[in-house]
């Protein structure tokens, strides 16, 4: 008889199982932690702080239990990935070698904050592995109140559609040095994480997740090719459906041609998508930057809204590295101990905070912009 019988339960069905996963690496103490949770109802995890290793107070995410017959410590350490995912073969088999010497082996890529984490690591062998692994190169990221592992989309490496270079903005943070400092170093009030998106489609579902999200946009014209439009068309595109469905209303189809009002085009890639052969963004590209989105918090689930509509984004992006700190800064100073920056803001008001920080107001600084309580009615729509 299995000893496991509750988790076996969840190896059943067409799908992968996280339990055949850990079946897999031996590790008997974590999967029944696992099995005594599922008979008893409860956890048996009992800290979910962190383990500082010297010179690095954040990075390793500390799990104990109160069954330390069964299993004492399991501890999570957060590395810091390389832009866009890319790994070589040959460093992904040398950490892989590394890790199976310190633990079991248990890895996780990519969780839902974008991160790569090693799984189950004992208190007293963090150390001698860290001291190994940075010998490869490896870092460890953030983890606590500091600046959290940043992530970004594949971008110009394999998308046409990228506006901006994601890889390089990336590679770029992820040198800093002060940055790499509260990365390491937790000082603010709860965790700051930076994604990067080479375009509205946001494929790296920043919107969602990110204190501050960088967007690939574009303020010029879209590019229409209308013999590829007329293309689409004859293969059965309904091009009238997708002008219905722009957000802007910004589309008129007639059968023939295809008109855009730029001035009311949003950038949300739409279309594009739709239509990625007839319609190309324009070239006076740069990026919107979003923030204060995150899945749940003291107020409930936010997601982003804009904090700058247009940005240039130039080497070596010195204005955008600025714009972080001075963002910091302020929550530093205003932000309650669990309060990311965008509660805080919704707390204390955008006017505190744009005064504060010295930034411009504009009208695309709006968290809700379909919650309008006032109703406009345009001639023909209403019966006299």
């Amino acid at each position: 008889m299995s000893d496991t019988p509750l988790l076996d339960e969840a190896e059943k069905g067409p799908w992968p199982s996280l339990v055949t996963e850990i079946k897999k690496t031996g590790f008997k103490g974590l999967l029944k932690i696992y099995e005594l949770a599922y008979e008893d109802k409860v956890t048996h995890w009992t800290h979910g702080g962190m383990v500082g290793y010297p010179g690095y107070d954040a990075g390793v995410i500390g799990r104990l239990s109160d069954r330390h017959d069964i299993l004492r410590d399991c501890h999570t350490i957060r590395m810091i990935q390389p832009a866009a995912w890319f790994y070589s073969t040959k460093k992904l088999r040398k950490l892989v070698e590394i890790w199976n010497k310190y633990s079991y082996g248990l890895m996780n890529f990519h969780g839902a904050t974008g991160d790569f984490q090693l799984i189950g690591i004992e208190t007293d062998k963090i150390e001698p592995f860290f001291d190994e692994v940075s010998k490869e190169h490896w870092d460890i990221g953030g983890s606590a109140g500091d600046f959290r592992t940043a992530s970004c989309c594949i971008g110009p490496a394999r998308c046409e559609m990228a506006l901006i270079d994601t890889l390089d903005i990336y590679q770029t943070l992820m040198s800093d040095e002060e940055i790499l400092n509260d990365m390491h170093r937790p000082r603010f009030p709860y965790k700051f994480k930076v994604k990067i998106a080479g375009c509205p489609t946001d494929c790296i579902a920043g919107v969602a997740r990110a204190d501050l999200l960088v967007v690939g946009t574009w303020r010029d014209n879209i590019k229409i090719n209308q013999e590829e439009v007329r293309k689409y068309a004859e293969k059965g595109v309904d091009i009238g459906l997708i002008a219905s469905k722009c957000p802007g209303n910004a589309m008129q189809w007639d059968g023939e041609e295809l008109k855009i009002d730029n001035d009311n085009c949003m950038r949300c890639m739409f279309c594009l998508q739709k239509m990625s052969k007839a319609l190309r963004p324009g070239d006076d590209r740069g990026a919107t930057l979003v923030m204060g989105g995150r899945a749940r918090g003291r107020y409930g689930a936010f997601l982003g809204w804009v904090l700058m509509p247009f940005i240039k984004l130039e080497k070596p992006y010195e204005e955008l590295k600025d714009l972080i700190y001075k963002l910091i800064d302020w929550w530093d100073e205003n932000g309650r101990t669990k309060e990311r920056i965008g509660e805080t803001i919704y707390r204390l008001g955008a006017g505190k905070f744009l005064k504060e920080t010295g930034l411009k107001p504009h009208p695309a600084m709006v968290q809700a912009p379909r919650n309008n309580p006032f109703w406009f009615y345009w001639p023909g729509e209403v019966e006299e």
